[in-house]
């Protein structure tokens, strides 16, 4: 038998699987919970928007996370030998760049820097440049409106450019301090391959793509005229970044004799390019043309592929659109919601200050109630909209509570709020012709919730199918690891052959429920009226939005 490992680095952990690549399944993982701050990330109570974590967690927690896991694989297979691992995927949240000094080192591991929260990797959940992204919207449109039609004719202040800017701003120190900038998606296999020069980092387009404005048509970066718009400082820091990025066909480097010593597994090994954990999520689902993926979890990713030999148009407020991000070949289509799993945290737990029983209890009680019986509508952009409004300053709202609106459904008009977010995606996908013939959805929310997968199914009018393996980020990137191996190592000469023989759904779907779909289009045409007022797409009339609620929790 022979392996190969996916690392996935989450938003508070870190997992190794360890995955047979003979199509047989997975053998053992092991999470590792990142030691730093809340949950593994660092904040500022002084500013909501912020959100860091610390680059030694990165490393120390995938060392522990995979020697457990081949603890693990020994317990379930007594003749696992880590000879037999043929290589190494590495997936993580992005944007999430960093300042690196010239040795490829993370600043914030030097004493002078570790506490300084500007040195850290800056989460892709830090929205604290939203300023940053505004003006570089406004600059790009003008000057490179080019730039702007591959991410939905909007930037984001959670994407690359953005964050640098704003470091630059509030923190020059640091700013001037490093040497170059990575994303960890493309770090994490540096350290591992024992690349000690930041230019020598083998860049991914998944990271580089739409987030760092990265496209061969224009000669890759952004040229540096347009950089000095922003500051001549990052015109200047362009040239320590790189010109050259990457899709999945290519290797990241191999592993060093370091790291093979502190993990247990062989030297020289291949090292898949890094992704974005919902890009590899999407290959661990079986992307395909015409098959949308949902990874579902403390955020929402939706990926789609097209062919790169077709036309793919440019979508307005969907976050980027590049050759290669997700697959070889084809172009990736990406968009995503900023809060899922995180609004429900926070509603369940930070608001009625519960746990995993309440969680329970609340998705028991909402699960009783019918489409718009609560008289309730809810936005989900508690940490703004990624799509297709891409505007993160945008916040949250419940409409319609009255003295007797309970805790369960508050819950569920919140779980509502998300799938008709997910409804306004597909709408827009849908509209400028990117076909989406069938949905996978993946993440632990998609596995263990069947009420919110029901929802989901019934607002969108679509069939919801769930992948078969509950870490699909993690396969994918072990899928990942699997082809750059090759099949004369024992794994595969093309993704699609790997995801033919590894990947899979389960054999039920949550299919949607006709009457229910009826009553859920007179709240989405609420909702979009709610929608685009706040999202300051249309000034509507909302007047009768509440009365109409009513008439519908009334039956009428």
């Amino acid at each position: 038998m022979k392996f190969s490992i996916g690392l996935d680095f989450g938003t508070n952990s870190v997992r190794c699987l360890i995955v047979r690549t003979d199509g047989e399944g997975e053998v053992s993982s092991a999470v590792v919970n990142y030691p730093s701050g809340h949950q593994g990330i660092l904040l500022d109570s002084s500013d909501h928007h912020l959100a860091r974590q610390s680059p030694a967690d990165y490393l120390s927690s995938l060392e522990k996370a995979t020697i457990d896991a081949i603890a693990a694989a020994r317990e379930t297979y007594p003749d696992f030998d880590p000879a037999n691992v043929i290589g190494i995927g590495v997936d993580t949240t992005g944007s999430s760049p960093m300042p690196v000094d010239e040795k490829n080192q993370a600043l914030a591991e030097y004493p002078k820097w570790k506490d300084n929260l500007a040195a850290q990797c800056w989460l892709w959940k830090d929205h604290t440049s939203y300023e940053e992204a505004a003006k570089i919207t406004e600059i790009a449109g003008k000057e490179r409106p080019q730039y702007l039609a591959k991410c939905g004719d909007t930037y984001s202040s959670e994407w690359w450019w953005s964050k640098i800017w704003h470091c630059l701003n509030v923190a020059p120190e640091v700013f001037d301090a490093a040497y170059s900038w990575v994303e960890i998606a493309d770090w994490i296999p540096s350290q591992l391959a024992g690349v000690s020069d930041p230019k020598q980092v083998k860049r991914g387009v998944c990271a580089a793509g739409h987030k760092a404005f990265y496209a061969d048509e224009w000669g890759g970066l952004p040229d540096k005229e347009f950089l000095a718009m922003l500051d001549p400082k990052i015109a200047d820091l362009s040239d320590r970044l790189y010109a050259k990025a990457h899709d999945a066909s290519e290797t990241a480097g191999t592993l060093s004799a370091e790291w093979a010593t502190r993990l247990g597994l062989p030297e020289g090994i291949p090292l898949a390019i890094g992704e974005f954990d919902v890009h590899y999520g999407a290959i661990g689902c079986g992307v395909e043309e015409g098959t949308l993926v949902k990874v579902i979890g403390t955020s929402t990713c939706d990926c789609a592929v097209v062919k790169a030999s077709g036309d793919v148009p440019d979508v307005p407020g969907i976050c980027g659109i590049v050759r290669g991000s997700i697959l070889p070949g084809y172009f990736g289509v990406e968009a995503g919601q900023s809060a899922v799993g995180d609004l429900f945290k926070w509603w369940v737990e930070g608001v009625c200050q519960g746990d995993d029983a309440t969680h329970i209890e609340l998705t028991e009680e909402a699960a009783k109630l019918s489409p718009g019986q609560s008289g309730l509508l809810a936005l989900d952009w508690n940490n703004g909209n990624r799509t297709i409004l891409v505007d993160q300053r945008l916040t949250g709202l419940v409409l319609g509570q009255t003295l007797h609106t309970s805790r369960a459904e508050i819950y569920r008009a919140l779980i509502e709020a998300t799938a008709f977010g997910a409804r306004m995606i597909l709408e827009r996908i849908s509209e400028y012709g990117i076909a989406v013939d069938k949905i996978v959805c993946a993440g632990g929310i998609a596995e263990k919730n069947a009420m919110l997968m029901q929802i989901y199914a019934d607002i969108t009018g679509r069939e919801m199918r769930v992948s078969a393996s509950s870490q699909a980020c993690a396969l994918g990137a072990a899928i990942g690891a699997a082809v750059v191996a090759g099949a004369e190592a024992g794994g595969f000469d093309d993704f699609e052959s790997a995801q033919s023989a590894m990947v899979g759904v389960k054999p039920d779907c949550y299919k949607p429920d006709p009457e229910r779909h009826a009553q859920y289009n007179r709240l989405f045409a609420l909702y979009k009226k709610v929608h685009d007022n706040f999202g300051g797409v249309e000034a509507v009339d909302l007047a009768p939005v509440m009365k109409e609620l009513l008439d519908i929790k009334e039956g009428k």
